[in-house]
């Protein structure tokens, strides 16, 4: 999750965002290896709570096996907002 903030740390608006393919690729990875972390954790801890796990294993899903195209703006509004919330979340664990 670090790593996507040091990633958007330039990224000043969506349209810069859009501007960088390269950017844009190295952040969906990142957000396939949080989903795949996120998958693995509720295997091993299935009672654990953690809010939007399942839509964050989904993501990575539609990442990795390509369904349909990748949404820029989930990927950006995910990159921007949800992986801070995701980060409070864990640390409250």
């Amino acid at each position: 999750m670090e790593t996507v903030g040091e990633f958007m740390k330039e990224v000043n608006s969506f349209d810069e965002y859009l501007k960088h393919k390269m950017l844009r690729r190295a952040i969906e990875r990142e957000i396939e290896i949080i989903g795949e972390a996120m998958n693995r954790i509720l295997k091993a801890y299935p009672d654990i709570e953690i809010p939007d796990a399942r839509k964050i294993i989904a993501t990575r899903n539609k990442i990795i096996h390509g369904y349909d195209e990748v949404d820029d703006v989930v990927i950006y509004v995910i990159a921007t907002k949800h992986l801070k919330d995701l980060r409070d979340s864990i640390s409250k664990l």
